[in-house]
């Protein structure tokens, strides 16, 4: 905390270096830009915040980020919904789509099996895939975690659970380098992977 700023200050500068990647000094210069901003530009940005932990919450059939009960591509009747892309994170299901191949729906995990981290399949949505797959009309299921120890972990764990139940599992093509994530993949390494999707 610095003295020489108020007190309202000092705790815009120590919220702003909270954020991921922000160190001091960037928090420093974005408490500085808002102080600066107009009143409309500040509580423009407090708006679109507060919006954000209010609205969004998770679709309640594919578990990625929605403002309405079903998620914009669960609800989409082009989509096909024979084929369910399983992801790690919502972040994911963005840079899938950017490809602009993706007619599928997805999965979100929201993680992956890491027990060193104390994380269990049963603290991911993966029985609700299962009750997913097992109830409708899932043709295949294309796994796209992501291609290191964890993701790959977590995807022959669910192909145990579904290997038995008549459908296609794919995975996305090792044009992913391994130990790299979805989210920091480039469009074209992501199109080989999708066009080049093999049997697990």
């Amino acid at each position: 905390m610095n003295p020489a700023y108020t007190k309202s200050l000092n705790e815009l500068i120590e919220q702003f270096a909270k954020l991921p990647g922000i160190g001091p000094k960037t928090a420093e210069r974005l408490a500085f830009y808002i102080l600066k901003a107009s009143s409309q530009e500040a509580l423009g940005l407090a708006q679109a915040i507060s919006d954000v932990k209010a609205n969004i919450h998770q679709c309640g059939i594919c578990y990625n980020l929605a403002e309405t009960e079903v998620c914009s591509i669960c609800s989409d009747p082009r989509r096909d919904h024979e084929v369910i892309c399983v992801v790690e994170q919502p972040k994911d299901v963005i840079s899938l789509e950017k490809t602009g191949l993706c007619k599928w729906v997805y999965h979100v995990l929201n993680g992956h099996i890491a027990p060193l981290e104390g994380v269990e399949p049963d603290d991911l949505t993966i029985n609700a895939l299962v009750r997913r797959v097992r109830g409708g009309t899932v043709k295949e299921v294309v796994m796209a975690t992501n291609p290191n120890l964890e993701g790959d972990g977590t995807s022959l764990y669910i192909h145990s659970l579904l290997h038995s139940l008549n459908i296609r599992i794919t995975r996305l093509a090792r044009g992913l380098p391994a130990g790299s994530t979805i989210e920091f993949s480039t469009g074209n390494i992501l199109t080989d992977a999708i066009l080049n999707r093999c049997e697990i």
